[in-house]
């Protein structure tokens, strides 16, 4: 399709006749990425700050990724896992060096990912605790939108159209060790938790919550998952979260960011939990060679281009000028927070997705995971130019929204 058809055709009407109505859209189409940065069907630029909702991690069409992608799909693009696979084995291998050794299973997504830690989880409660298959998690969290994951997920929003839900989940204050030792019992067999919740609103764990975790799981024969889908991939300046607190999970999922933007899900286990045997658990695409190869492509370049420590000190530098932003808009916009390239800061009135609009017409893209919380998740290769460049086009919004003139950022 030449780029005048891609312009002139009418992608929201086309969309609206057949494609099911599940989404709920922002008013532009994009058609081309580079970068941070972003284009529409009209030639508008958009700095982005959703990153495909921390995908992009190594930004949009990445050399890294392009290259990886375009020789794989001329060898290899499938082959079910009834045979070896070069590729998901070199992304396994650097799966395993940066968790000390974990094996990996590979799936399509987040939520795959998940489903695979319950099923290790309960077959780990078959094995050594009596047949105990629950599983806590915590408020405000999310896991994913299979009947399972939703069932993990601590929002009623995404769970009041699903009942009945799947037994054998409950959830508990985040940040409430003493709630987790409360909700278990005889057939409790993990607790699954986000080091940094991110639909949740990105908050992160307190030290003393996520050890606390660790230490109750060794005294109760648990198993801690931690759901790496959004916070993992370096997106806080680790690769993994839970490098933060000091602590070893048994289960750990990944996503989201792991290919730099070709769909991949990922579920490690460490020894203790590593129970699958030929037949327990299976899927058709995942590991393929395409997202593998991407895979490895990415995990490579955040090591070797120092993404980690960018995200660090770029989240710092963003930290900043959302401290400077909440100080000129207090009645707007405060509390800023989250790890590396993970912010958020929380709106008053409900005006979250007013400033994500008026944000998105000054050519900023953010995302608002509820009325009265703005979420950042740009990609990890920005640099402080981008930065300055997005304070001030968020000074702009928020301006719109406080019907003041923009400040300097």
């Amino acid at each position: 399709m030449t780029m005048t058809e891609t312009n002139t055709r009418d992608w929201v009407a086309l969309e609206h006749q057949y494609y099911q109505g599940t989404f709920k859209r922002m008013p532009i189409t994009l058609v081309k990425g580079q970068g941070v940065r972003v284009w529409d069907n009209n030639g508008k630029e958009y700095l982005d700050f959703v990153a495909g909702i921390a995908v992009n991690v190594l930004g949009h069409c990445h050399p890294a990724v392009v290259e990886a992608v375009q020789q794989q799909v001329t060898q290899l693009v499938h082959v079910s896992n009834l045979y070896y696979n070069v590729r998901q084995i070199e992304l396994a291998e650097q799966l395993g060096l940066r968790s000390n050794g974990m094996r990996s299973f590979f799936s399509n997504s987040g939520a795959e990912a998940n489903e695979g830690a319950i099923k290790l989880a309960r077959k780990f409660g078959r094995v050594h605790r009596n047949g105990a298959y629950e599983v806590i998690s915590m408020e405000r969290s999310f896991h994913g939108r299979t009947l399972a994951t939703t069932a993990a997920t601590g929002q009623a929003a995404y769970q009041a159209t699903w009942v009945p839900l799947p037994d054998g989940f409950k959830q508990v204050p985040y940040n409430d060790l003493e709630a987790v030792k409360q909700a278990t019992s005889e057939k409790t067999v993990a607790i699954l938790v986000e080091a940094v919740q991110g639909e949740g609103g990105i908050w992160p764990a307190s030290r003393e919550f996520m050890q606390g975790l660790r230490q109750w799981c060794d005294e109760q024969n648990l198993v801690l998952i931690c759901d790496e889908v959004q916070a993992g991939s370096g997106r806080t300046g680790k690769f993994f979260s839970w490098e933060h607190y000091d602590i070893r999970p048994d289960i750990v999922t990944l996503a989201k960011g792991l290919a730099g933007g070709i769909p991949i899900g990922a579920m490690l286990t460490g020894e203790r939990t590593d129970l699958f045997v030929p037949g327990d658990h299976g899927t058709t695409f995942g590991g393929n060679p395409i997202a593998c190869a991407a895979g490895t492509a990415t995990v490579k370049t955040i090591i070797n281009d120092n993404l980690l420590d960018n995200a660090t000190k770029m989240g710092e530098y963003w930290n900043g000028k959302l401290t400077q932003l909440c100080a000129t808009y207090p009645h707007i916009i405060d509390s800023p927070r989250g790890i590396g390239l993970m912010r958020a800061v929380h709106v008053n009135n409900g005006l979250a997705s007013t400033i994500v609009q008026k944000a998105l017409e000054h050519g900023l893209l953010l995302n608002s995971t509820s009325p009265d919380t703005l979420r950042m998740i740009p990609p990890l290769v920005l640099t402080q130019s981008d930065l300055d460049e997005a304070a001030d086009l968020l000074s702009r919004a928020i301006a719109d929204v406080a019907d003041l003139p923009a400040a300097n950022a």
